[in-house]
């Protein structure tokens, strides 16, 4: 797998990159990000070229590529421009990770999932819809006006 997305990398760089901006990385395989998009790419790419007529290769030309570009230069930009760079996103994501941040999320999921504790309708109350009809709170059922 590894050496055949390396050599869709190099395909793509040397036919379809002009803008040097818009290299893959040479460092591509230290962004998981980037390999998953390249291993879907590659794919669609495969499957495109196995196909009856040009629509598949044309709709990964005008839309599967162009798609992974614009997400290559925005979540790459210029970092690794002279070298890869550490992942700039690691305090956040150890942060994120750690047992306390995990457990006050644990709380507020829990906390939204709780049933309500008390209710402002009684027991028996009714809401009364526009057209006059009733609406029994406790069932949902809709009834004529009384």
């Amino acid at each position: 797998m590894w050496l055949w997305l390396d050599a869709v990398v190099t395909w793509i760089n040397h036919e379809y990159t002009w803008d040097p901006s818009g290299l893959i990385p040479e460092c591509w395989v230290e962004h998981p990000h980037l390999v998953h998009d390249l291993a879907v790419l590659a794919d669609q790419r495969r499957r495109a070229g196995m196909a009856h007529t040009s629509d598949a290769l044309e709709d990964w030309h005008r839309y599967a590529l162009p798609a992974f570009s614009d997400r290559l230069r925005e979540r790459v930009k210029s970092h690794c421009d002279s070298g890869h760079q550490p992942w700039p996103s690691a305090g956040r994501h150890v942060r994120h990770s750690s047992d306390v941040h995990r457990r006050r999320r644990v709380a507020a999921f829990r906390r939204d999932a709780a049933p309500a504790q008390s209710s402002v309708w009684a027991p028996g109350d009714r809401l009364r819809l526009v057209d006059g009809d009733l609406v029994d709170l406790e069932t949902g059922e809709v009834t004529g006006p009384e």
